[in-house]
């Protein structure tokens, strides 16, 4: 096999399930974390358990059986220019932590490339799109100042289109994924770094994953695309379920949100597509409203930022005030999502007043 490729990846959580197909691919994962969660890693290993199609229950991956070697470590502890390339898996509002902004500082300084696996695109990032102007939109972010000193050229976005959660009654070193969709990145403006995007695909596209009981495909797969609007079909999704979770007095499941006005979602839905195509988006980097419907069926809990509100998060990752921002730039109003960023915004006041 060619040479093994080191990314240091920011979470633990989320960022496991991109770390195991790198390392089935035969890849080296860091994981920065909290450091009782390092230990228990750097001890255990991770477990990722995900639906394979054809198969009952769920298929366990154990990371001390991958190919590849995984260790975790603080952020104090870790050196960017170690690495080939550098994920983001933690929310947004994260990365003004202690420690984690310092690194994210070194990570800018280093210049080794990075990929988002964020909801909420980075500002460098928003920076490749032709005509967007991010000092527009630093409202959204729950603090713009960490993005920095990053080079646009060396950052990435990849749609973080798979969900999956921490089972609660579970260690922090187990992730169980509830939609085994794909990764969608886009390439770099290099084509040497978009080279190590392609590699790495084609590494987790060759595993085959033998459960004791027969050799399966798995699903995940890293797909790298030219357009840089591609990972930008994750906000259609986002406005129409995640964030409509949110209701005045409680969270209600991505399936609800959806199917309860099937109608009023397809208009909100087709309405975010519009402003992308507005921003540049071929149609093509889209994804129709009917796959995304056939797949609420199944998220059945209420969305991460709708669970974080309602149990006191003063921050939350902000897509819905950056789509409202940037339609009104577009000359585009919806009264949805007007009503969803005022209930978002009305239960944070609620949250930050509580926790003064």
């Amino acid at each position: 096999m060619a040479t093994a490729y080191n990314t240091l990846i920011f979470g633990a959580s989320y960022g496991s399930l991109l770390a195991t197909k790198l390392l089935l691919g035969g890849h080296n994962v860091k994981l920065v974390c909290l450091p009782e969660e390092a230990e228990l890693i750097n001890a255990q290993g991770t477990r990722v358990r995900l639906p394979v199609k054809g198969r009952d229950g769920l298929v366990e991956i154990d990371s001390r059986n991958a190919p590849g070697s995984l260790s975790a470590a603080a952020p104090d502890a870790v050196d960017p220019a170690d690495y080939d390339l550098v994920a983001l898996a933690m929310q947004e509002p994260q990365y003004r932590s202690p420690g984690v902004r310092e690194l994210l500082g070194a990570v800018a300084q280093s210049r080794v490339p990075c990929m988002s696996i964020m909801n909420m695109p980075p500002l460098p990032y928003l920076a490749r799109i032709p005509g967007l102007d991010p000092a527009t939109v630093t409202q959204c972010y729950t603090d713009p100042s960490v993005w920095e000193g990053f080079d646009p050229a060396l950052m990435t976005l990849c749609s973080p289109d798979p969900q999956a959660f921490r089972p609660p009654e579970e260690e922090t070193n187990i992730l169980q994924v509830a939609l085994p969709t794909n990764f969608k990145s886009a390439r770099f403006e290099s084509d040497e770094h978009t080279a190590m995007l392609r590699r790495m695909q084609a590494d987790i596209e060759a595993i085959r994953y033998d459960t004791g009981d027969g050799v399966v495909e798995l699903p995940v797969k890293l797909k790298v695309h030219d357009s840089v609007f591609v990972p930008l079909a994750k906000w259609c999704m986002l406005l129409t379920g995640n964030y409509r979770c949110v209701q005045a007095d409680a969270a209600r499941s991505i399936r609800d949100a959806v199917h309860s006005d099937i109608a009023l979602s397809r208009s909100v839905y087709e309405w975010v597509a519009e402003l992308c195509r507005a921003l540049g988006a071929a149609p093509e980097d889209q994804v129709p409203f009917e796959k995304y419907a056939a797949a609420a069926n199944g998220l059945v809990k209420p969305s991460s930022a709708a669970r974080a509100l309602f149990a006191g998060a003063p921050n939350i990752e902000r897509v819905d005030c950056l789509v409202k921002t940037l339609a009104a730039q577009h000359g585009m109003q919806s009264d949805v999502v007007d009503a969803t960023v005022a209930l978002v915004d009305a239960r944070l006041a609620a949250n930050r007043k509580a926790a003064a």
